[in-house]
Order: structure tokens, then sequence, then C-alpha cells
């Protein structure tokens, strides 16, 4: 503060006037994606009304089971991946909030107090005057002012890609919580698949454990060859082989749906129960909405903004920048002459700077951004393209296994007459024990693929819900992600 920069500051004020509207860089246009018109579907499908209905917050409940409800509610309260995307949400409002703030003044103020002593045998800065030894104090007070004019937009384009960038991280965690529903659910439907597997194969152990009791007897009476009854005691054993297995995998999905709801392994379980499960109607209506309800999608759509901002950011390295920095403050040798009209000084100081060679480091930062957001629109593109055939996979799938549950169930009740069958028949001594082990086999793979076939029409149900964004739309992710990071920090995370 003890002089003066540049004399001509209200010139360089005025420039500053006339070039703030100035702002290098391209403007950012989201880019045109082709949608198809209709989705490839049959009788099974009907569009909902209106098409473009949003699937709920809480898609899970139109499954109706309770247990999954309960499971959906204490995974979005504990779960630490969901938890660090709304901690990255948070960051990136903050990282915005200061971007922001660089479009105003920073007002500092500093105060200095001294008490020094001047050589006498210092240089001297005249000869006719001699040097003289002072002992004397120094108080200084007084704020400074720095402002950054943004002459050519450098600071906006900050301003802009941050904006985009926390709009992206909004995106982000209503991804990370699209995510986390589903994959919870996906799990869950699968424990319960085997849960029904588990069951078929204890109900088929009872049955042959019956059979074997059956042929036991009728060896002991010489009715029946030794090999009738081993083949009978293989086949038993070999189911009971079948459930033991399952009972590990479906540990495995539990301790999986531990992790997800933020719980150690040991300390969960979830009991085993077969339940009569149906596929809820989904409403997938037509191929544009998904590019409104799928979070991932509006991500990649916000890193091209992004990206398109840090082309103005690089290309504003190319200009002059100013920089205002007036200041105003008293310095006296003694406090009691501090704030008086003597004491007081200032300046009006500019600073002014223009690259003139810097070894092409510059125009290497622009086609690096450039580069940067060609990257972001084929990102954004194939994350369409991605969209479009997991929705086209689940309309089909679907479509598919509902045919398949039907005949699955027919070949079920085709197996039990069968087995009926054959057991009369054996009974009469018309055919070998071989023929009610086949027809034993039958049925049993007849259950299990029915049971497999309605797990596989769940699971994809719940794909489905994740290829069409389920639970998701803008209004509904600030409000999440503010309660998702309060609750973050209330549990110490």
């Amino acid at each position: 503060m003890r002089g003066s920069r540049f004399a001509p500051t209200w010139a360089a004020a005025a420039v500053a006037v006339l070039c703030a509207a100035c702002t290098v860089g391209p403007d950012y246009k989201r880019p045109q994606v082709p949608a198809p018109q209709a989705w490839r579907a049959d009788s099974y499908w009907r569009l909902a009304s209106p098409s473009h209905a949003s699937l709920a917050l809480d898609w899970w409940q139109a499954f109706g089971d309770d247990a999954l409800d309960g499971l959906e509610k204490q995974a979005l309260m504990q779960n630490q991946t969901l938890a660090a995307a709304s901690a990255h949400y948070a960051q990136a409002k903050d990282t915005l909030a200061y971007t922001s703030a660089q479009r105003l003044p920073e007002l500092d103020l500093q105060g200095q107090l001294d008490r020094l002593k001047i050589s006498k045998d210092r240089p001297a800065t005249t000869y006719s005057t001699p040097n003289q030894s002072t002992v004397q104090n120094e108080v200084l007070v007084g704020p400074t002012i720095t402002y950054d004019t943004d002459l050519f937009g450098r600071i906006r384009r900050e301003v802009e890609g941050a904006k985009a960038s926390e709009e992206q991280a909004a995106d982000d965690l209503a991804n990370a919580r699209l995510v986390l529903t589903t994959d919870l659910a996906t799990d869950y439907y699968a424990l319960r698949e085997l849960d029904a597997e588990i069951d078929v194969l204890n109900q088929s152990v009872k049955l042959q454990d019956k059979a074997l009791d059956y042929v036991k007897a009728e060896h002991d009476l010489g009715s029946v060859s030794g090999l009738d009854l081993y083949q009978q005691q293989a086949h038993l054993d070999a189911t009971r082989v079948q459930a033991t297995l399952l009972v590990n995998q479906r540990a495995q999905y539990e301790h999986a749906i531990a992790a997800l709801v933020g719980v150690p392994a040991p300390q969960f379980s979830i009991a085993s129960k077969v339940t009569e499960t149906t596929v809820p109607p989904i409403a997938i209506g037509i191929p544009s909405d998904v590019l409104q309800r799928r979070p991932d999608i509006a991500s990649a759509e916000r890193a091209m903004a992004s990206a398109n901002a840090k082309i103005g950011e690089a290309k504003a390295a190319f200009f002059p920048s100013l920089i205002l920095n007036p200041g105003i403050g008293w310095e006296s040798t003694a406090f009691a002459n501090l704030l008086t009209a003597p004491s007081l000084m200032w300046t009006l100081g500019s600073q002014l700077s223009q690259v003139v060679f810097d070894g092409g480091r510059r125009s290497a930062n622009v086609r690096f951004a450039s580069a940067g957001y060609v990257e972001a629109e084929a990102n954004y593109r194939q994350a369409v393209l991605n969209a479009f055939q997991q929705v086209q996979d689940g309309v089909t799938g679907l479509s598919v296994l509902d045919d398949a549950s039907k005949q699955a169930h027919a070949a079920v009740i085709d197996a039990r007459r069968l087995l009926s069958l054959a057991n009369d028949r054996y009974s009469g001594g018309l055919v070998a024990y071989l023929d009610v082990i086949d027809a034993q086999q039958s049925l049993l793979t007849s259950q299990l693929t029915e049971v497999q076939i309605h797990g596989q029409q769940m699971s994809l149900s719940v794909a489905l819900v994740k290829a069409l964004g389920g639970g998701w739309n803008d209004q509904m992710t600030a409000d999440a992600g503010t309660t998702q990071v309060a609750k973050a920090k209330g549990n110490g995370s």
C-alpha cells in the first residue's frame, strides 16, 4: 500500500466493464441422439398411460414383499458406498460455492506493528546529506481489495464447469441409490429362489425316502433285487448333496446382502422362507423416456457440459488478465496519530498480464480439453445405446420367460402324472424300478426348472426397473443427497 502501481486505473476499470460480457470458448449445446420410436414388444406388454409416468422412488414396494422393504430402508440408511457418493455430492456443492466466490472482490484487512532501527552505515542515497541512525515505531492498518475482472470469461467458464460437475455428482448419487436398491433386490430374489429350490429338493428327499422304505420292504420280502434298493439309495443321496450345495450358495447371497445393508456378515441372517411372488406390472413407456429417467445418462450429459466449459477455460488463458487492487490505510509512528488525516494513505493499483511465449503449453491445454469433450460425448452416446439395449433385453426376456413359465408349469404337471403311473406299473410288476427313478428325476428337474424360471423373472424385472431408471427424477436428487449426508454425519461416517 506504499505507492501507486499503475496510474490509469480508472481506464483499466473501464476496459474491464466493456469486456465483462466477453466469454471465450464454445457455448454448450446438448447433442441430439436418435431414439427409437417404440420397443420391440408383443402382447405381454402394454404402454403406461401416460407413457412417460416415472417409476416411484420406492419402486420395490410394487413387489409386495415386506422383508425386501425393510432391507431396502436399512440399506439406504447404512450403506457405505451410498454414503461415499453423498459425501462426493457435498464436495461438489462446496466446490461450486468456492468457484462462484471468485466472481466477487476479495477484501482483506491487514495490520502491522514494528519497532525498527535504521543503520547509519547503510548506502547513502545522496552525497550531500549524511546518513543517521534512527530508532522508530511503525504502525500500519488498513483493508486491501483484490478483484479479478475476468475480462475474457475464464472464471465464468470455471463456474459453468463447476455447476455442471455439481449436477453430475447429484446424478451420480441418484445412480448410486438406484444401483444399490436394484443390486439388493437382485440378491434378495436370488436368495429366495434358492429357498424355493432347497424346498423342492427337501420335498423330493421326503418322497424318495418314502420310496426307499417301500423298496426296502419289498427287498426284505424278496420281491425285488438289491439292485432296485441301491438305485433308490443312490438317487436319494445325490438329491441330498444337491440340497447341501444350495445351502452354501444361499449363505453367499446372505453375506452379500449383509454388506449392502451395512451389517457385518456374522451378525446378519435372513430366515428361509418360500413365498409366492408375482412379477409386478412395469410401465416401460417409450424409448425417449429413458433419456429423462436414467441418472447415469444424465450424469454423462453433465460430464459433457463440464468438459465443454474446460475448453473455454483453456482458451481464456491466451488472453490478457486484469486484476484491480486498490487499497487504503493509515500508517504512523504512534498509535495516537494513526487515524488522523496526515497518516492516511491509499493506492489505486491494477495488474495487467499477457502471455508472450509459453512454448505451446496453452495450445496443448486447449487440445487436451477438446479431446476431453470428444471423450465425454462418446461416453454419453454409448450410455444411451447401453440403456436402449438393457431395456430391450428386459422387454424381450420377460416376454420369453412368461411363455417359458407356462410351459414349465405344464411340465411339472406332466411329470407328476408320469411318476404316479411309473409307481403303479412298478407295483404291478410291469416295469423295472429304473423307470420309477427316471420319473422321480424328471419331476425333480421340472420343479427346479419352474422355480429357476420364476427366479429369473423376478431378477429380470428388477433389471428392467434399473434399465428404465426407476425411482429417480431431478426433483428428488437434491433432497436425497442432503438426507443421506446428514445420516452419514450422524452415524460418524
